[in-house]
């Protein structure tokens, strides 16, 4: 098989959705960064993400809507019809300089990532991942959603066995919605309960194309281990999927200001080792995550993985600096521990596997998944 592809875009690297935003921080510019300066990617194995014109947009999107996100950032203003109608604006869903290109830029990159896998082969995508976002609306900080967009990327190829895994700290609902009672892809979503959208309850199964995993606060690397060998493995195994989607969502880390959860960066390393070679085509999609250096340690080390590179204990020179050079406003920044700085590697974070945990196990998995396998 091919080496991995990494799919990225300067348009990250100072757009922000404005100072006391959650996405005021650099994320995908940073885990760019952070690679080359490890030397962790060769020239052949990047390719620049492309901008998504309105008709591949509109393969999911309402053009109403894209049209709407084309007017706010030309006039860098929004419409009180728009706002009511689109979101756009309201919400935490801000007009910011870049509103339609930066989101039509993760869509072009994940659909490069669908084009690129069409015989096989596997792509990093830090920049996709937004998966709230709606047909007519923005939300939850996503204006387009390029996970949508990729999965019909691969239907439109004649896939037939799709599998989309979620580890957001926040429940993947736009991708669920847009494929429920579509019998070629499986979503599934491990999320923290109780906390915004406030849904993916164990009992959703959105047309029996869904497995949702509620988790309690604190859930930690013993209880993802134990979700994932328990369930997601004899999934994949059962499945055997075309295609797998990775929502690599790095805000379930303990240090994210935006959840409760408290994984370390192993379990998304763990994950990912489990991931690469499941399926003939592997996607791994960026997310939520705003602790500029949690995610970008994060997504590195799932670079790492991908190609099967063993991350030095102490980072070179060149990558502490990298790390050194963020900057965070919230109360976490003030005063940032050592280790952000010069490792990749989080030590474990380890513990019982509580009742909640092991009631999902008990659960066990839907017949209704697997009624087209």
């Amino acid at each position: 098989m091919s080496p991995p592809l990494l799919v990225g875009s300067e348009i990250y690297r100072r757009s922000t959705y404005g100072p006391k935003h959650p996405l005021a921080i650099p994320r995908v510019s940073t885990t760019l960064d952070l690679i080359r300066a490890l030397g962790w990617v060769e020239e052949a194995q990047y390719r620049d993400s492309p901008m998504a014109d309105v008709a591949a947009l509109t393969r999911f999107h309402d053009p109403g809507y894209i049209a709407a996100l084309q007017r706010a950032e030309e006039a860098q203003a929004v419409s009180p019809e728009d706002r009511e109608r689109f979101r756009i604006g309201a919400d935490g869903n801000p007009v910011y300089r870049e509103v339609f290109r930066r989101p039509a830029t993760s869509a072009g990159g994940v659909l490069l990532a669908a084009e690129l896998t069409r015989h096989g082969g596997v792509v990093h995508v830090p920049g996709g991942g937004t998966h709230h976002g709606r047909r007519d609306r923005a939300s939850g900080f996503c204006y387009v959603n390029d996970a949508v967009l990729g999965l019909l990327a691969w239907m439109d190829q004649g896939l037939t066995r799709l599998l989309y895994l979620d580890v957001d700290a926040h429940h993947g609902d736009g991708v669920q919605d847009a494929f429920q009672d579509e019998p070629r892809v499986i979503t599934v979503s491990i999320h923290e309960g109780a906390r915004w959208p406030f849904s993916g309850v164990a009992e959703d199964v959105a047309g029996g194309q869904a497995l949702n995993l509620p988790v309690p606060a604190g859930f930690h690397d013993t209880e993802m281990r134990a979700l994932r060998e328990g369930l997601i493995e004899p999934l994949i195994a059962r499945l055997r999927p075309e295609a797998i989607m990775l929502q690599c969502g790095s805000d379930a880390l303990l240090e994210d200001p935006l959840s409760r959860l408290a994984l370390s960066n192993n379990a998304h390393r763990d994950l990912v080792a489990c991931l690469r070679g499941a399926a003939p085509r592997l996607m791994v999609l960026g997310g939520g995550g705003y602790n500029p250096w949690s995610v970008a340690r994060c997504w590195a080390l799932a670079w790492a993985e991908l190609n099967g590179i063993a991350p030095p204990l102490r980072l070179p020179e060149a990558a502490e600096s990298v790390l050194r050079g963020l900057s965070f406003h919230r109360a976490a920044g003030r005063n940032p521990a050592p280790h952000w700085f010069t490792t990749l590697l989080d030590a474990p974070r380890e513990g019982p596997v509580r009742a909640e945990v092991r009631a999902l196990l008990a659960r066990g998995l839907p017949e209704s998944l697997f009624a087209m396998a």
